[in-house]
């Protein structure tokens, strides 16, 4: 896994836009839009490449390539999505029961026959999921708590401010995976806008303005 990056770092001319606002200070509703916007985002980078089998490969040696990248956010999904829906569910529910996503030689050989498209389908159902769950909580029911010894305790809110990290990483890199690429070569100007150009899309609003 790549370190966190944060995307005003690599996109310094981003001016009060969701990405140089912290994480958080986002109100609920701010966070649920963001996750939500990452479909948005993704659908709009992808759907207009027709050679969809080069984005299963990376043009230079030791780099990712857009699938794996997008494999990277659907695994971060179902790792984030089971805690949130138990701590939802149950009081202070010990985490630790829950079993660990990994790709088996089983789920890589499928990864390997789907397209990138079909990542995306994936991808989609499970970020609905996570927003439908977070959309029925009460305020109060963002502060629920679940334990972990392997990890540390995970509020329901804190869950979710890091699926929005996540994100944030995994579209810059994806952003620059497109243009290094050469992916976008040919793709509409709509098709073809910088993650820094769309964060200017997503609507910002901080518990201090509120």
């Amino acid at each position: 896994m790549v370190a966190p990056t944060h995307a005003s770092a690599i996109y310094p001319d981003l001016s009060r836009t969701a990405g140089d606002t912290p994480i958080a200070d986002l109100t609920t509703d701010s966070i649920i839009i963001r996750l939500h916007f990452m479909i948005n985002h993704l659908s709009r980078w992808i759907t207009p490449i027709h050679d969809l089998e080069r984005l299963d490969r990376a043009p230079f040696r030791d780099q990712p390539s857009v699938k794996s990248l997008m494999i990277d956010i659907r695994e971060e999904e179902r790792r984030v999505f089971p805690k949130m829906y138990l701590i939802s569910r149950e009081t202070n529910p010990d985490l630790d029961r829950l079993p660990i996503p990994e790709i088996d030689a089983r789920q890589a050989a499928i990864d390997a026959q789907r397209s990138s498209l079909s990542v995306l389908a994936e991808i989609r159902r499970l970020r609905q999921s996570t927003c439908s769950l977070l959309r029925s909580l009460t305020d109060a029911g963002w502060n629920r708590v679940g334990t972990s010894r392997i990890e540390h305790d995970w509020q329901i809110r804190s869950l979710a401010e890091a699926l929005v990290a996540h994100d944030e990483m995994m579209l810059t890199l994806i952003d620059i995976a497109l243009e290094d690429y050469g992916l976008r070569d040919g793709v509409a100007e709509h098709g073809s806008a910088r993650y820094f150009e769309l964060l200017k899309l997503v609507p910002v609003t901080t518990m201090r303005t509120r």
